[in-house]
Formats: structure tokens, C-alpha cells, sequence
């Protein structure tokens, strides 16, 4: 009877460790079957919301469209300063400056007004003349979309930051991805 005892006894560790090596290796592959599959599903969804809110895909190289000079009154007391500027559209592909041509005139009448309430002390900080390229931006893309672009792009720079899901939006489809400034004089 000593014999059984100690006989199962003997068996019974190879046992526990082969079902404990067993159970280990099991809740292993399911916590990185688990994990895999949660990254996969967030990187997946994270992809499809920026591609929905991104404006237009950029196909090639980016295309650039430069207005003729604008030269105006700014909004300062006694009138007497004045601003020179050449805006430069970046378009979104090859094809876009075919859609932009016939707003241009448009365009640059948006932007002359955009200006003519500017002040030079405004207009002499980086954040002046960023905020002055955002509302031409958004001047410029009402010609094609119904929605105010710099929403957009605060959405577009909230989702990156936060990373969270977003309901789904349409996609735009405006020519104009952004507006830089080839001069800049104020006299």
C-alpha cells in the first residue's frame, strides 16, 4: 500500500507541471491573440477616421497656384499703412488648378477684404499672419464645400491628439489644402 501512494505520488508533479506549463502557454496565446487583435482593430479605425476627415487625398506631388500680387489699405487709424502680399494656393493634385481657375478672381476678392480689416500690429506677429492664412483658407474652400474647413482641421488635429473615435464624416472635396505667402510687405 506504501508503494501506491508513493508510486502516484511520483506521478502526480510531471503531471501538474506538464497541465500548469499547458494552462500557462493557453492564457499566453490568448493574451497576445487578444492584444494583437486590439491593436489591429484600433489601427484599422484610426486610418479609416483620418482618411474620412483628411480633405482630399493627395495624389503626386503637391501642385502650387500662385495669385497675382494683392496690394491694400489696412484697417489702422489714419489709413496710412498698406500691405503687399502674394498668396500661394497648394492644391491637391494635378487636376485642381483646373477646378480652381474660375474661382481665382473670387478668391482674391475674399482675400482683399480679409485684409483691408487686418491692422498691421496684427498682421507683424507669426500668429497674425497664421490666423490671416487660415480665414483666406477658409474663404478660398467656400467656393467648394458647405462646411467651414478650419472645423475640419480642428477636428483633424483634436482626433490625432486624443485619438478617439469619431462619428463618420463625408469626404470633402476641395482643391485647397492649404495657403502660404510667396511675400509679405507692410509699409
Amino acid at each position: 500500500m506504501s508503494d501506491k501512494p508513493e508510486g502516484e505520488g511520483a506521478e502526480a508533479p510531471p503531471k501538474s507541471k506538464k497541465m500548469l506549463i499547458m494552462i500557462i502557454a493557453a492564457v499566453v496565446v490568448l493574451a497576445l491573440a487578444g492584444g494583437g487583435g486590439w491593436f489591429f482593430m484600433n489601427k484599422g479605425s484610426g486610418e479609416e477616421e483620418e482618411e474620412e476627415v483628411q480633405q482630399v487625398e493627395k495624389k503626386g506631388p503637391p501642385q502650387y497656384m500662385s495669385l497675382e500680387s494683392m496690394t491694400a489699405n489696412l484697417a489702422d487709424p489714419g489709413g496710412e499703412k498698406m500691405i503687399q502680399v502674394v498668396v500661394t494656393l497648394e492644391l491637391s493634385d494635378v487636376k485642381a488648378p483646373d477646378k480652381v481657375k474660375d474661382y481665382v478672381p473670387a478668391i482674391r476678392a475674399d482675400a482683399l477684404m480679409l485684409l483691408t480689416q487686418s491692422t498691421s500690429e496684427e498682421l507683424l506677429t507669426k500668429e497674425g499672419k497664421e490666423r490671416l492664412a487660415d480665414d483666406i483658407f477658409a474663404e478660398a474652400s467656400r467656393h467648394f464645400v458647405d462646411e467651414d474647413p478650419r472645423e475640419a482641421r480642428k477636428e483633424e488635429a483634436a482626433s490625432k491628439d486624443k485619438k478617439k473615435k469619431k462619428k463618420k464624416k463625408k469626404k470633402v472635396d476641395n482643391p485647397i489644402v492649404g495657403v502660404f505667402f510667396s511675400s509679405f510687405i507692410i509699409q
